[in-house]
C-alpha cells in the first residue's frame, strides 16, 4: 500500500524513515529511555547515544549488551550502530555537516615512493583523520583512496554540527602539518557544507547494507574539497553561518563547481577560526 503524501512509498517504509529520523536526530523514544537508565550507572566515558557507560563497574554490564565502542566511531557503542543498520534499507531526509578531505596531487607522491611507503603515508593520514572525526564527534563514513569523509549528524555532533565540522578541518589541517614554517607531511584540501541530506543504508537487507549519506548536499562538499587549495578550508556559506564563523577579514569565492547549475559562494579558512559566542541557554 502507498500513501498520498508519498505514492511510491508503503506505510511501513514511512515508519522505516521516521525511526531513522528518531535515530539521526536523537530523538527516538527507545534512545531517550535508553538515556535515562544508563545515566545512573557509573562511569564515564559514554556512548553519545544512550550513554551507556563504557567505563567503571557499569561497563561490565554493558559489555553483555554488545554496548562497547562502534569501530565507526568509539564515542558511540555498537549496540547503537547496529540497531540502526539493523532498521534495514532506508534511511531518513535531516539536516547535517560534512567534511571531505582530499590529498592534494597523490598520483605524483605515490610515483615518487614505493608502494609500501605510499600505502604507510596514506595510513597514517587516515589513522589522523579518523582520531580527529572522534574527537569531533563525526561518523566515519569512508576512509578510501585518498579521501576521508566525516558526517556530522545531530544525534551525535549536537545541534552545533556546523561548527564542529569547521573546528574538525581546522585540527585536520594542524595535525597534517599546515601552518607550520616547514611543509606539511602530507598536503591535503577540505571543503565542509551543511544542508538537508539522505542519510541510512543502502543495499539489499539479503546481500550487503552499507550506512552512508546521499544527495545534493555530500556531492557539493565534494566539489568544495576537489576546489580547495593545499592547506585550504572551503567552507559553503550556509555552513559558515549555522557554525557562527567570524567571516570578517576572510577570503571569499564565487566558484564554478562541476556539475552546479549555479555558481557557488564559499568561505576560505587558512588559519585557526573564530567563532561568534553561543547565546546562553534560556530560563
Amino acid at each position: 500500500m502507498t500513501t498520498p503524501e508519498h505514492p511510491s512509498l508503503s506505510e511501513q517504509d514511512l515508519e522505516i524513515n521516521e525511526t531513522w529520523r528518531g535515530i539521526l536526530l536523537g530523538t527516538d523514544p527507545l534512545l531517550r529511555r535508553g538515556r535515562a537508565i544508563f545515566r545512573f550507572l557509573p562511569s564515564p566515558p559514554r556512548c553519545k547515544m544512550c550513554h551507556a557507560p563504557f567505563g567503571g563497574i557499569g561497563s561490565v554490564l554493558m559489555r553483555l549488551l554488545g554496548k562497547t565502542p562502534w569501530k565507526r566511531n568509539p564515542r558511540i557503542c555498537g549496540f547503537c550502530g547496529r540497531w540502526a543498520l539493523r532498521k534495514g534499507p532506508g534511511g531518513a531526509e535531516v539536516p547535517l555537516s560534512l567534511l571531505f578531505a582530499d590529498v592534494r596531487g597523490s598520483t605524483p607522491i605515490a610515483e615518487q615512493m614505493s608502494a609500501t611507503a605510499y600505502g604507510n603515508l596514506i595510513g597514517r593520514f587516515f589513522k589522523v583523520a579518523t582520531d580527529v572525526f572522534v574527537e569531533t564527534g563525526a561518523i566515519i563514513d569512508q576512509l578510501v583512496g585518498d579521501e576521508a569523509i566525516g558526517l556530522y549528524l545531530p544525534a551525535y555532533a549536537g545541534e552545533d554540527h556546523s561548527r564542529q565540522a569547521v573546528r574538525a578541518a581546522w585540527s585536520l589541517l594542524g595535525a597534517t602539518g599546515h601552518g607550520t614554517d616547514g611543509e606539511p607531511w602530507i598536503p591535503i584540501g577540505i571543503g565542509v557544507h551543511t544542508g538537508p541530506t539522505f542519510v541510512g543504508t543502502v543495499g539489499s537487507e539479503d546481500t550487503f547494507t552499507d550506512f552512508t549519506a546521499l544527495g545534493d548536499t555530500v556531492n557539493t562538499t565534494a566539489r568544495l574539497s576537489a576546489a580547495a587549495a593545499t592547506g585550504e578550508v572551503l567552507v559553503g556559506t550556509d555552513a559558515a553561518r549555522d557554525a557562527g564563523l567570524v567571516t570578517d577579514g576572510l577570503e571569499r569565492r564565487t566558484l564554478e563547481l562541476k556539475g552546479k547549475s549555479a555558481a557557488f559562494d564559499v568561505v576560505v579558512v587558512r588559519s585557526e577560526p573564530e567563532f561568534e559566542p553561543t547565546a546562553p541557554p534560556s530560563a
